[in-house]
């Protein structure tokens, strides 16, 4: 099982950004899958989660309206489409399904 996170960066308040994450190792169809991020000196929290067929989404508070999660099960893979990018968004960001990616860092900084 390997879920391989990509898209993160630096970016200025305000700005988007896409994170992708490449599934391998299990039937990916099978599976819900979610975005986590982890903050300086926070606690990993949830971020958004997407049933197996798509079907179903859901959102942190502090996200809604702004975050996107989106899956395409024919190529394994879910994204996470940030908008309205804050400085609070500022976290490492992990794809989690039956394990855990290896995250990928966004920092929202002018």
């Amino acid at each position: 099982v390997e879920l391989v996170e990509s898209g993160g960066g630096l970016v200025q308040p305000g700005g988007s950004l896409r994170l992708s994450c490449a599934a391998s190792g299990f039937i990916f169809s099978y599976y819900a899958m979610a975005w986590y991020r982890r903050a300086p000196g926070k606690e990993r929290e949830l971020v958004a989660h997407i049933s197996s067929g798509g079907s179903s989404t859901n959102y942190a508070e502090s996200v809604k309206g702004r975050f996107t999660i989106s899956r395409d099960n024919a190529k394994n893979m879910v994204y996470l489409q940030m908008n309205s990018l804050k400085p609070e968004d500022t976290a490492v960001y992990y794809c989690r399904g039956p394990s855990w990616g290896q995250g990928t860092q966004v920092t929202v900084s002018s």
